[in-house]
């Protein structure tokens, strides 16, 4: 009887596995021409600053939206430091730029920290307030990832 009941186990184990296991998933299909994302950047924590903006990097090589993604960097807060003239991440904000994301500085954040727009990035955009662009653009329908 102990046999039979290790062996049943083992076999309803089994079964379970190999139901749970799905090794044909290859992740959504992008069935839509156009998907819209803002990533928000709010911190000056430098790993993180990274993070943010090799998420972006990854998005944009996804080759299921190659050609149908509209990206928005909102910066605010800490984040502030990213963009400001001798950032360490200057040249792959560059590069983002240049692959159409748009690079929108709170200038709310400027006035609290008494930053003047001579001390950022010449090639970055302003936004008058860095929370109000998430909420218009999540009441847009865009998708909005803080990383």
């Amino acid at each position: 009887m102990n046999y039979l009941s290790i062996g049943l186990t083992a076999f309803v184990l089994f079964l379970a596995q190999s139901v749970v296991a799905q090794p044909d998933f290859r992740g959504a299909k992008a069935t839509r021409s156009t998907y819209q994302v803002v990533y928000q950047l709010n911190t000056d924590d430098e790993s993180k600053i990274k993070a943010t903006l090799k998420n972006i990097q990854n998005a944009l090589d996804d080759a299921r939206l190659k050609g149908k993604l509209e990206v928005e960097l909102v910066v605010h807060g800490g984040g502030v430091v990213a963009l400001k003239k001798g950032s360490p991440f200057e040249q792959t904000l560059l590069d983002l730029q240049k692959q159409g994301v748009v690079l929108a500085q709170c200038e709310n954040t400027l006035r609290e920290r008494k930053i003047s727009k001579d001390e950022m990035l010449p090639f970055i955009g302003y936004t008058p307030s860095g929370n109000g662009e998430l909420i218009i653009r999540q009441q847009q329908g865009w998708a909005i990832i803080h990383p």
